[in-house]
């Protein structure tokens, strides 16, 4: 029997470590349960992707300046011929696959800035492509929210209409695309893909308080927030300097962590503007460095998602400053629903004394997140059995129709 051809999809490789670590897991599951399967994949940074994890991969888009403001004539001329030539290139590519993965990310939301002729679009092109060529494509454990943007709305609407599979990292996602009008009767919650990775060693703490590890983000708001964008970026990180500097002052040790390329400035107005030995900035390439971080911690307070899921995951006590309600859902899930606070709305006092809260109840919520992840390690073993199940039905599987939704 043919090996099943299997490609990967998204912004992976371009610097996002939650985005790649969502890669792992997914790679981990078809290198355990079907090793004889032929993968690639199509993405963002595919130099990056082929140098770490090994498999050929495609530039996501035919205009190398996708992502950056066209504002000359030649500029936009070739963004907008870039956009017929993927609707081709799309295509073949998913031809050449029995089944194509989005793993994980948030690729149906808006949460952060978002154009509809980005990412949007590129998915749209992918889905519609399969259905149209008979490829199965599955959007496993992917986040959602409610878009305002009508045009964006629309486009993320018809990829999920589209997918053979859809699952998602927690209820308010499937809330979402069902109040976007996508019929979700038969689609499954589970934990995001992040929880089946490896996880180090818990760190047991003895003796003074010791390191924090502080997760920062070059935060704007999301994309309903552009008109005001500076002016959230200001008090989210005026806030971020007092409440690090307030922890430097008992003499605390504080981690900085980032969770994407482009949170590298924020770390260094951190830095310049608290000026202490104390404080140091960490050099995390994967979610499995981020863990190591965050378990020789005392405690986390983090904005990025999947540095929230790094902190949850080793058991160490997690405050979530929280942009979008996948943060809340999360620390919801995981027994700590009670410690979040808005990046929004940052105040570094009131975010003070919820963290000296959160380190009196340190041991019983360690005992609690120890609970909370075998629970989601035995629910991402049903997910991947149900992938299984409906994907590969070579394999001596029946296929389910359960995720079919005709468009």
């Amino acid at each position: 029997m043919r090996a099943p051809r299997v490609g990967l999809f998204g912004l992976l490789g371009s610097g996002n470590l939650g985005n790649d670590g969502s890669l792992e897991a997914l790679l981990g599951y078809l290198r355990t349960q079907h090793p004889e399967a032929v993968v690639d994949a199509l993405c963002g940074g595919p130099e990056a992707v082929t140098a770490r994890f090994g498999i050929p991969a495609t530039r996501l888009h035919w205009y190398r300046g996708e992502y950056r403001t066209a504002s000359r004539a030649g500029a936009i001329a070739s963004k907008g011929l870039g956009k017929l030539v993927d609707v081709f290139r799309t295509a073949a590519w998913v031809r050449r696959h029995d089944v194509v993965i989005v793993p994980g990310m948030g690729v149906l939301e808006a949460t952060l800035p978002l154009r509809p002729w980005g990412f949007p679009y590129a998915l749209f092109l992918l889905c519609a492509s399969g259905r149209l060529l008979g490829t199965r494509v599955a959007l496993v454990s992917v986040g959602a929210a409610r878009i305002g943007n009508r045009r964006t709305r629309a486009l993320v609407r018809w990829s999920a209409r589209l997918a053979a599979y859809r699952s998602y990292r927690d209820a308010q996602s499937r809330d979402a695309m069902r109040a976007m009008g996508v019929d979700t009767a038969r689609d499954e919650v589970y934990p995001d893909l992040a929880f089946a990775l490896p996880t180090p060693g818990a760190n047991t703490p003895s003796g003074p308080p010791g390191p924090v590890c502080v997760g920062v983000m070059d935060f704007h708001g999301g994309d309903d927030d552009r008109s005001r964008a500076g002016q959230i970026h200001r008090r989210y990180l005026d806030g971020t300097i007092r409440f690090v500097r307030a922890l430097v002052e008992e003499g605390r040790e504080v981690r900085l962590l980032t969770g994407d390329a482009c949170d590298a400035p924020v770390v260094a107005a951190i830095l310049d503007a608290v000026d202490s030995p104390l404080v140091t900035a960490a050099e995390a390439a994967s979610l499995a460095d981020l863990m190591k971080e965050t378990a020789a911690a005392d405690a986390v307070v983090a904005i990025r998602y999947h540095n929230l899921i790094c902190a949850l995951k080793t058991g160490t006590p997690t405050l979530a400053v929280t942009y979008a309600a996948k943060s809340e859902a999360l620390m919801e899930r995981m027994g700590l629903g009670a410690y979040c606070h808005p990046a929004r709305e940052l105040d570094a006092d009131r975010l003070l004394a919820q963290f000296r809260a959160l380190e009196k109840r340190s041991a019983g919520l360690r005992r609690t997140l120890v609970e909370r992840n075998l629970a989601a390690a035995r629910h991402l073993d049903h997910q991947f059995t149900a992938l299984t199940t409906a994907l590969f039905p070579a394999t001596g599987h029946t296929r389910s129709p359960a995720h079919q939704e005709a468009p």
